[in-house]
């Protein structure tokens, strides 16, 4: 399989983690295990731009590899950080998007790196650069999040 073809497929993924989040509440999940301030309207913002970028992810990767490569270092820190270790964590508390996150996103998440390596593009620059990029995009929504309610970034009363 190309990278291109796997890069689809992660986009792919995403779009039924999302509804594996979606259905199973990751909204209270949220609230109740990891703390974070989220409400639907920031969950449907912030997965339609993970859906926006997967597309693009997907459309250049036949001329910009290190595009799926953040991608896939997003899914794999989203699986691991925000749904295995909760889990492990919580002894057994299910987290909403588990499922997919083990069954999809962490063998598509490497089957991109194996196949970036394979055609030449992986070296650790662009390792590291992947993993920098996922975390940036994985972290963003969530300071966002906890920015929102602070004085300086409260619009509502200016």
């Amino acid at each position: 399989m190309t990278l291109a073809d796997l890069a689809w497929l992660s986009m792919a993924a995403y779009a039924i983690h999302i509804l594996e989040e979606y259905t199973f509440d990751w909204r209270n999940w949220a609230r109740a295990v990891i703390g974070l301030p989220v409400e639907w309207p920031d969950f449907y913002v912030t997965n339609s731009v993970v859906v926006a970028l997967g597309i693009a992810q997907a459309m250049l990767a036949p001329t910009l590899p290190w595009a799926p490569l953040v991608y896939a270092a997003l899914m794999i820190i989203n699986a691991i950080f925000f749904h295995i270790l909760p889990f492990v964590k919580t002894r057994g508390r299910f987290s909403p998007g588990l499922i997919t996150a083990v069954l999809l996103f962490l063998p598509l998440g490497i089957a991109v790196f194996r196949a970036a390596g394979a055609q030449g593009d992986l070296d650790a620059t662009t390792v590291t650069g992947a993993i920098l990029g996922g975390a940036l995009l994985m972290a963003s929504p969530v300071v966002m999040l906890n920015l929102k309610g602070r004085p300086y970034f409260d619009q509502r009363n200016r």
